[in-house]
């Protein structure tokens, strides 16, 4: 992970605007490194990007992208593309992942659509992070995310994640949530999607709470927290990939920084210590 300058942060959180103030006051020895959606902070300037910035030469950050769209049918938004490479030169932040989804067509949708599980999606998708990735002169790292259909699927989920990921040649994402909460919704063996991901390709972790609706319809909020079935799979993960960065989200019923210390402490315990386990 030293190529994304992430060797030795193992644990993160995200970050809300509305927690930047309690985060700066006081010490959070227990969080590695913090993300941001950079559509969160790209607006502001004043105190608000002042704070910002004592937070980014404090902690490492990751950017978290999302309305890159990268399946959408309409163009690449470059401009876009070109603001972000700014602003993560501007706060030094080594790693910027985004969603396998998409989410405008003629116009923001303001959802994280599926894209369709066909060869020609992959090709279409893996052509358009390229041509983020030459922009950005990094690696884009892309997120398996949770759905609730599948129109037009020609190849699995798996297969469709590593066709993209092998065809850019860039990173992935693996949020171990959305592989729960994809095999309750679509019968699928976790464990067996977990274990067909690409080791080699794995920048860094998810983890994060859902809301059953039903015993066959989980929904993915990031407003609860993190389940037993989603602590055991991630534990599954470092055990078959070694150990790699994990953040906990939460969007939404933001508990006080010590609740949330103690999800991220869970983290912490289920990391594997011994050396074999360390990807380089």
């Amino acid at each position: 992970m030293s190529d994304f300058g992430l060797a030795t942060s193992h644990v993160g959180l995200g970050l809300r605007r509305e927690m930047l103030s309690s985060v700066l006051d006081q010490p959070q020895p227990g969080i590695d490194f913090f993300e941001v959606a950079p559509e969160n902070w790209l607006p502001y300037g004043g105190t608000y990007q002042k704070k910002f910035r004592q937070l980014t030469e404090r902690y490492a950050f990751i950017c978290h992208g999302l309305s890159l769209s990268l399946g959408s049918p309409d163009p690449l938004d470059l401009d876009f593309v070109r603001q972000i490479k700014t602003f993560l030169k501007e706060h030094q932040i080594k790693l910027y992942s985004e969603h396998l989804s998409y989410c405008s067509a003629a116009g923001h949708l303001y959802d994280l659509l599926p894209i369709p599980f066909t060869e020609e999606a992959a090709v279409y998708v893996a052509d358009r992070i390229r041509m983020v990735q030459d922009i950005l002169e990094q690696p884009l790292v892309v997120e398996n995310v949770s759905y609730y259909a599948a129109p037009g699927q020609e190849l699995t989920e798996l297969e469709f994640t590593n066709a993209v990921l092998e065809l850019a040649d860039c990173k992935l994402l693996l949020d171990v949530n959305n592989i729960y909460v994809n095999s309750v919704n679509h019968s699928y063996d976790a464990l067996a999607f977990l274990k067909g991901l690409p080791t080699k390709r794995i920048a860094y972790g998810h983890v994060a709470g859902h809301y059953r609706q039903h015993d066959s319809l989980l929904i993915d909020t990031h407003g609860a927290d993190v389940s037993d079935p989603v602590w055991v799979l991630l534990s599954e993960a470092y055990q078959h990939h070694g150990l790699f960065p994990t953040l906990l989200e939460r969007d939404f019923n933001i508990p006080d920084m010590q609740q949330l210390q103690l999800e991220l402490e869970h983290i912490r315990r289920l990391q594997p210590t011994d050396s074999m386990k360390l990807r380089a």
